[in-house]
């Protein structure tokens, strides 16, 4: 390869190497500023953490650029591409279609912010994780098994998506329980609410006049009568989506061990089998 010279390999050498090093320079940086000054300055962190996953693009795309016009032969191939710049362009684009989709996609997500870094999203019915990292091509989220869901940017854009953290992290939690017809409702009522309010992760978010005009911290209501058990559904407050869930289980399990203290009964659907040869026999004439 004559134009692979000892001057031109030391130069490329050195580009390659640069672009590596300050690469990994630069990234470490960004992160100890995010971990230890985004906060501090009540700063976003997701735009740190895109930009961080962004560097190592431009600085590779700056290196080869400058390699492809170092060297006379690529630069004499690069005049040659640009004559038929038309038929190339559309190659690359249609190469390249997926990549710059979720590019776009990335960039869109930074300038809208329909979810941010450390936000919990559920999507697909289904999943449900926090937001760990953005980066050009994807979305990284952490799921409650501590597994990773790796989104391309540009499937996530189109998904609908449940964020318990946008513009209010408080969640409302619905508990439902059913309850006999024989046993006492307003009994019933009084203990959901005192399991409730007696929670740690309980918040109440009743406003002053509220609390003025006697509104309960913890609104029961009856929803409906069913089959064989009345339903009833109790509204309670949590500083945030994880508070929410721990809140729930726990009240789920205080509350029957005292429905059982006093005497409330949690019914269950009861089936009646009745077995052929057990029927009487028919009399035919």
């Amino acid at each position: 390869m004559e134009w692979l010279t000892l001057e031109r390999g030391i130069v490329i050498g050195s580009v390659i190497l640069g672009s590596i090093i300050l690469s990994i320079a630069l990234r470490k940086l960004i992160t100890v500023f995010i971990v230890k000054y985004a906060k501090r300055l009540k700063a976003d962190p997701t735009n740190f953490s895109f930009l961080k996953n962004s560097i190592p693009f431009i600085i590779f795309l700056a290196a080869f650029i400058f390699i492809f016009y170092y060297i006379p032969t690529f630069r004499q191939l690069g005049k040659a591409l640009f004559a038929g710049v038309g038929i190339f362009a559309a190659v690359i684009g249609f190469a390249l279609q997926k990549t710059l989709s979720n590019l776009i996609s990335g960039l869109f997500i930074l300038m809208f912010k329909p979810f941010r870094i450390d936000d919990t999203l559920k999507f697909n019915d289904l999943k449900m994780g926090v937001v760990e990292e953005i980066t050009l091509r994807h979305t990284i989220i952490r799921d409650y098994e501590n597994r990773r869901i790796i989104i391309p940017n540009s499937v996530i854009s189109e998904e609908v998506i449940v964020n318990s953290n946008f513009s209010d992290k408080k969640i409302n939690k619905h508990i439902e329980l059913g309850i006999s017809y024989d046993s006492n409702v307003d009994k019933a009522i009084a203990i959901i609410q005192e399991e409730i309010e007696n929670h740690p992760n309980f918040f109440d978010n009743r406003k002053a006049a509220d609390k003025k005009d006697g509104v309960p911290a913890v609104i029961v209501r009856m929803i409906e009568w069913g089959d064989f058990s009345i339903k009833l559904r109790a509204y309670a407050w949590a500083k945030g989506n994880d508070e929410a869930f721990i809140l729930k289980c726990d009240v789920l399990k205080s509350i029957k061990a005292r429905f059982d203290k006093e005497g409330i009964e949690i019914p269950f659907p009861y089936r009646t089998v009745v077995y052929k040869k057990d029927l009487p026999e028919k009399v035919t004439e």
